[in-house]
């Protein structure tokens, strides 16, 4: 099986290794792939993964071969469904990935209304004579 990831980049800054992925077969990496070489990338895949590459009806009459699109993502705007569909493309994304993520997020934004604690460390870093290790007078 031959495997196509388009936007790495995304997923992958460069920290990350791929061996999981490599299990299910031939896997080449793009880091970002511009819309006029969408084709040309995945002209062979039968799985092609992204995040951001949009994928339409032109796209997909140009990729018999593909069959599964798996987005590195909770959204999947960027494919025309409908077109995949026709093209007998199955898309699938990651629902929950940041569930807890963004509830940690959303606590610490509430956390810092409450207590406006970048706002008093800023005004901290703008007296001449913040405290230092030594005691304040």
């Amino acid at each position: 099986m031959t495997l196509v990831f388009l936007d790495s980049h995304a997923l992958n800054p460069g920290d990350l290794r791929w061996e999981q992925i490599e299990r299910f077969g031939t896997l080449t990496t793009y880091d970002r792939t511009p819309a006029e070489l969408i084709v040309e990338r995945a002209k062979d895949a039968d799985v092609v993964l992204t995040n951001k590459v949009h994928f339409t009806e032109e796209i997909f009459a140009q990729l018999p071969k593909l069959r599964l699109i798996l987005e590195a993502a909770t959204g999947y705007d960027n494919i025309d469904l409908a077109a995949a569909r026709r093209h007998g493309v199955a898309v699938c994304n990651v629902p929950a990935y940041s569930t807890l993520a963004v509830a940690q997020h959303a606590m610490a934004l509430l956390l810092e209304v409450c207590n406006q604690v970048g706002h008093y460390t800023a005004l901290i870093a703008q007296q001449p004579n913040a405290c230092t290790p030594e005691p304040c007078e």
